[in-house]
């Protein structure tokens, strides 16, 4: 059999490193020897010398302050969604909050998804919900609108920041209605 070249690309061989660690087990050599042998196999002396010959790395990601406020003023205190943005980029951060709580890979009827949606508003509109989700590609439905399911896709800096600061005043509010 001939030998086929496959790159392989890694855009975080720290992660990487770790991953191969929990493989190998509790005999697996230390975090820094593995990132030391990962560079030499990709032909650098060690990894301080991978890192220095690409780089700084990429810009960290942050969420734009004045779009999660936005978005914020949007939710009260106990986290409930009180009103309908007339702004389509308000709304989107609005809605990455609301699909954050949607159980992944569940399967929902149209009257469970609606109920789940009417508990995390006041305005009580799930269809607007729904169709806004569908058309934003964070909820799928089948042709009829029998059953719904939440996509799994990884949110931008922003909307990470709303949904923690949603779920925050959640879970606050739970720990108090529970006193």
């Amino acid at each position: 059999m001939t030998r086929e070249p496959i790159s392989l690309t890694l855009p975080d061989v720290s992660a990487f490193a770790r991953a191969l660690k929990s493989d190998l087990g509790p005999d697996a050599p230390p975090h820094q020897t593995l990132l030391n042998a990962i560079a030499r196999a990709g032909g650098y002396r060690n990894f301080q010398h991978l890192h220095a010959a690409h780089g700084p790395a990429a810009p960290v990601e942050t969420p734009e302050g004045r779009a999660v406020s936005r978005a914020l003023a949007r939710f009260d205190e106990a986290g409930l969604m009180t009103s309908w943005s007339t702004k389509r980029k308000v709304r989107q951060h609005c809605l990455w909050a609301l699909w954050a709580q949607v159980p992944a890979r569940t399967v929902f009827t149209e009257r469970q998804i609606s109920d789940l949606f009417d508990g995390m508003t006041t305005f009580r509109d799930p269809a607007q919900i729904r169709r806004s989700l569908i058309e934003d590609g964070l909820l799928t439905r089948t042709r009829d609108g029998s059953e719904y399911t939440r996509v799994e896709v990884t949110p931008d800096a922003t909307a990470r920041e709303v949904i923690r600061a949603v779920g925050k005043r959640r879970a606050l509010a739970k720990q108090t209605a529970m006193q």
